[in-house]
This record gives structure tokens, sequence and C-alpha cells, in this order.
């Protein structure tokens, strides 16, 4: 039995061999007969096959002359169209200068809409080509191959054109409709909710607690409404359920209009309901302004992050490294002078980056931050740590004016719990002139301002011997014009024989000042005057902006419109080539750009000036 077994195994192990030797020694056999033209050729052949990246398959069998197959048609996309065609011409320059014969099975044998195109006349000169190639006559098939190209991209070349013609207006039709599609889904949408109105004042005409079977059929018919309403909104389209379902809610109204006939209880209904609906959208808005005003008035959790930081930096610092380079330059009248109030740290690297960046001298710009003495530690080591390049910088606080108490002994109070209204930074711009006595103009710079062109020229207007110059809001189709009745009340006497109420108005964010003018004028004295009488009665709203009119009133000079651009912090809708076009765009309004609740089409524009790679601003997660 183990001979046996032993014999199997020999058997089948040399059958094994002969079945993988003998394929070997038949296919060596048959390549000694080539001829050693034919090898040459055939290795050409092959060195010269190009691969393709799309889908076009190069099916080449070479059988003896008694079978010859047709070569494999292909149904081509689309989307393959212009590659292919590009790959075809490659092959036909090739073919040119090489006159090595080719597998004409490329050629293109469809239609731009997926319908297969064949070419009799192709397939023959395809055929002919496979027995010319095996009998070695290239040159009589390299003509007819170029006729089968040239008839083949003729092809080719009106289809694509047919198709840029086409495929625009198919396009311009699938937006039409898809419009039409919307707007007949969303008249479906309202109609529904007009039904779920309905069925819910026919409801409250039943009595508590019924569960007749009316009540309990409006009741399903209005769940099965909403839900439906519900996946209409999300969808853009309705489903023929929906549809079923608002045929099925109107039968229910029917049947409950002639339970309930009565109208007139219909109409009180609806218009308690209308009503109602109207209440809630004012509380509604209420709630939105209160918040919106919430987020305007807190600083974000970044910013409170950046200032403890820096100020902890500051105190780490000796009394000498705290010093800025340059400080000669404060007092030289001939230089640009610029100022900006502010409390925050961002804003005012804003302000500073922009002017010096955007200035064609930056090494005559000379800027003075005023802050409070909470935030003069972090703004201070702000600059001290990013210098405004070739710019001149001075960081003041407050409470180094001691002038400020002694001589005029001011506490801004004012009837608003707003701090913008209230803040010393708001009110003290109006003591310009004893801030900066050796001055003779100035630019102020509101916190929320961004600049976008060199400002030299403004230093050459014209002051016409008056103290301001402002760009004015006089413009009744702009959404930042104001009268001066908007914040002033002319129904004092006092204010109603001193102003006019149609006097043009101005903005404060980027003012020049005659400082010169302003002290021998001594315009401070007349703004205490005015504050004083607000504390009495009630002349004007609170805030620096009513103060200013009545102060600078008869005093302003009206600049170009392009220097100035406002609206930013509360208008959608200001045109961005007039932003373009300015040279100062302001945030005024509450939706500041650092701020969250900030426009977002406006929000680059005051991005671009600060460096969010910073390590502080990395710490305090502080990002575009």
């Amino acid at each position: 039995m183990k001979l046996f077994r032993r014999c199997q195994r020999i058997l089948i192990l040399a059958l094994l061999c002969v079945s993988v030797f003998a394929p070997i020694v038949f296919v060596s056999q048959r390549l000694k007969n080539v001829m050693p033209t034919g090898r040459e050729e055939f290795i050409e052949d092959l060195s010269n096959i190009k691969y393709r990246t799309d889908s076009v398959k190069l099916s080449v069998e070479q059988e003896s002359s008694e079978s010859l197959k047709e070569p494999r048609k292909v149904l081509y996309e689309d989307t393959d169209l212009l590659s292919t065609v590009n790959y075809t011409r490659k092959e036909i320059n090739v073919d040119k200068e090489s006159g090595n014969v080719r597998d004409a099975t490329d050629m293109l044998e469809r239609t731009g809409d997926g319908i297969k195109y064949e070419s009799n006349k192709g397939d023959k000169q395809l055929q002919l080509r496979e027995i010319l190639t095996m009998s070695g006559e290239k040159k009589q098939l390299n003509k007819q191959d170029q006729n089968v190209h040239s008839q083949s991209g003729e092809v080719i070349d009106e289809r694509i054109r047919q198709m840029k013609d086409v495929k625009p207006n198919r396009a311009v039709q699938h937006d039409q409709n898809a419009h039409l599609n919307l707007q007949k889904v969303t008249e479906k949408i309202n109609e529904m909710k007009d039904q779920v109105i309905r069925a819910k004042a026919y409801l409250s005409f039943a009595p508590p607690g019924s569960k007749s079977s009316l009540v309990k059929e409006l009741k399903l018919r209005i769940k099965e409404v909403e839900r439906a309403i519900g996946g209409a909104t999300k969808d853009s389209d309705l489903s023929r359920s929906a549809l079923q379902r608002m045929r099925n809610m109107e039968s229910s109204l029917s049947k409950a209009s002639h339970t309930y006939p009565d109208c007139s209880s219909m109409s009180t209904k609806l218009r308690a309901m209308t009503q109602n609906a109207e209440e809630q959208v004012q509380s509604q808005k209420k709630q939105v302004s209160f918040l919106f005003n919430l987020a305007a008035s807190t600083a974000p959790k970044g910013l409170h992050c950046l200032s403890m930081q820096l100020t902890a930096e500051y105190f780490a610092l000796d009394s000498k490294e705290r010093q800025f380079p340059n400080q000669k330059k404060l007092h030289d009248p001939k230089l640009y002078h610029y100022a900006v109030f502010s409390d925050n740290v961002l804003a005012c690297t804003v302000v500073v980056n922009s002017t010096v960046s955007t200035a064609l001298k930056p090494e005559k710009i000379v800027f003075h931050v005023v802050t409070d003495a909470l935030n003069f530690p972090a703004i201070s080591m702000w600059f001290l740590l990013n210098p405004p390049g070739k710019a001149t910088i001075q960081v003041q606080s407050i409470d180094s004016f001691e002038w400020l108490l002694t001589k005029y002994n001011t506490r801004f109070r004012q009837n608003s719990s707003d701090p913008r209204y209230t803040s010393e930074l708001n009110h003290v711009r109006f003591y310009l002139p004893y801030i900066f006595p050796a001055l003779k103009k100035i630019v102020l710079f509101d916190h929320d301002v961004v600049v976008q062109k060199d400002l030299s020229r403004l230093w050459s207007v014209d002051m016409k011997g008056k103290v301001n110059g402002a760009v004015e809001n006089c413009q009744e189709s702009e959404t930042s014009f104001l009268r001066m009745d908007t914040y002033i009340n002319f129904s004092d006497p006092f204010v109603a024989k001193k102003f006019d109420a149609n006097a043009c108005t101005w903005a404060f964010g980027m003012n020049l000042f005659d400082l010169q003018e302003w002290r021998r004028k001594d315009l401070t004295k007349l703004y205490h005057k005015y504050l004083k009488m607000g504390y009495r009665r009630p002349l004007w709203v609170a805030g620096s902006l009513p103060l200013g009119w009545v102060t600078f009133y008869n005093q302003t000079v009206a600049l170009d419109r392009r220097w100035h651009i406002l609206g930013l912090g509360y208008d959608s809708d200001v045109v961005h080539a007039d932003i373009d076009r300015a040279a100062v765009i302001h945030y005024d309004g509450i939706m500041k750009p650092w701020l969250d609740i900030a426009i977002a089409r406006y929000k680059d524009y005051w991005r671009k000036y600060v460096n969010y790679d910073d390590s502080h601003l990395q710490q305090c997660n502080i990002h575009a």
C-alpha cells in the first residue's frame, strides 16, 4: 500500500513538471522562428506604445490570418471627451514623426449625450491596418490612418461646438426650473401654515376638555401638517405624503366650518391670535436688542486675557525698559500728529498699524495713545513689544493729567448707565489743546476705525478759520444721516433760539482739529458751559456727539466724503466700492469688528492689520 502511494505521488509530480516546462519549450521554439527584422519591429512597436490615463483601452489581438477579430467598440462618457481628443491629436503627431504603425482603436465612437457613434469605414480601416501590420506594409497604412484620424477629429470638433452651445442653455434652464420649484414649495408651505392656524382657531371654539371626534381629528391633522412643514423646510421639497396630509387637513377644516359656522367668532379669534403674535415679535425684538447691547458693552474673554498677560509682563520690566524711543519728536509741530483715546489693546493696534502701513512717509508720523490707568500697562507693553516701524509712539494715562482735576474739577456725569457715554475717554477729546500744548494741528481717531490710504494731504486742507474738519452727514438718502433734533431737545427755548434744527451734522471718527484756533476761541470753556446745563435739565441725550455738535456749532469745515465713510458697525448694505475709495472706514455702531456680533462681510478690512500669529494672541485664543 505504501509503495502504491509513493508511485502515485511520483506520477503527479511528473505531470506537474511537464505542465510547467512544456509551455516554456514550446514558446522558445516559436521565438526562434521569428525573423530578426520582425523582432526589431515588434520591439520598436512596444517601445512606442503610450499608456492612457482615461478609460480608453487598447486591445490588439494578433491571431493567425484565418480568423481576424473585430476591434472592441468603446462607449465613452461626456466627461472623457476633451481628454480623449487631446490624446488622439497627440498620437497623430507622433505617427507623422516616427512613421511607426499604431493601433487605431482609439478612434472616438460616441456622441456627447452618450449615444454610441459607429463608423463602418473606420472599422474597415482598423481591420486593414492589422493585416498590413502583419505584412509590414507601413507607408500605405500611414496615409489611411491619417485620413481616419482627420475624419474622427472633424466629428469630435463639431460635437464639442454643439456641447458648448447646449450646456449654458441647459444650466440657465435648470436654474429657472429650480427657482420655480422653490417658489411653488414656498407657496404650499405658507398654505399649510394657514391651515394650521385655522385648525387651532377651531379648536379654541370647542369646550375645554372636549374629546369629540372632530377635536381629535383636528389635533391629529395639526401634528401631521406640522411634521410635513418641518420636512419641507429641510429638504426644500414636498413629498406626496405631505400633499396628501394637506388635502386631509382641508377636509377636516371643511367639517369644522360646518360645525362652527359663526364667521364673526372666527374673525375675532384670528384677530386675537394676530395681536398675540405681534406682541411676541416685539418681545423678541426687545430681547435681541438687549442681548446685542450686552455683547457690545462686555469685553470678550480673549481681550481680558491679553490685557492681564501684558500687564504682568509690563510690571516685570525695569523703569528704563519702559521708555519708548524717539521721544524728542513728541512736541515737533512740523510732524504729522495723530491721537486715539481707547482702553482696547487690539483696537489701538489696528489704528496705529493701518495708519503707519499706508503712509508714504511713516518716519514723520507721531502717534499719541491716551488710555485709563487700568489699561495703561497693557497698551504700553504691547507697543514696546510691537513698535510701529519708523513712526514714533507715546502712551499716556488720564491719571497723569493733573490739570484736568485742578483746573476744571470735572466729573463726567451723565444720565446714562452705558459706559460708552459716561467714560472719561469719551469726553477727554474736548481737552486736546491742553493735552498737547505744543502742537498746532492734530488728527483725532476713534478706536474703531481703519486707515486705508495715506493721510498726508489732510494736513494741507484749508480750515477757513474754523476749528473742526469733519465729513458731514447731510444726505437723507444715506443711513448715516442725522438731524440735530435726533439727539438735541429743541422743545427747550434756549436750544431752539441758539441752534438750527436743520443744520448739517457731522460725525466723530476722523477729525482734523486746528488747536491754535481752538485755544483762541476757548471752545473748551464753552463745552463746560453746555455740560453743566445738561446736568440741570434734559437738553440732549447722553454722549459726546450732541455736545460736540453744540460746542463746534458754526466751527466745522466740511471735508471730502472720501476721507471718512461710516456705517460698518450697523449697516450691512454699505457698498464695497465706497469702502475701497474711502481713506478711513469707521465701524460706528455696536457691532465692532473685534466682537462676535460684527458684520462678517466687513471683518477682513480690520483683521488684516492684526498679527494673529503673535504668541500672546495665541495663548489667549484670539484667532481670525
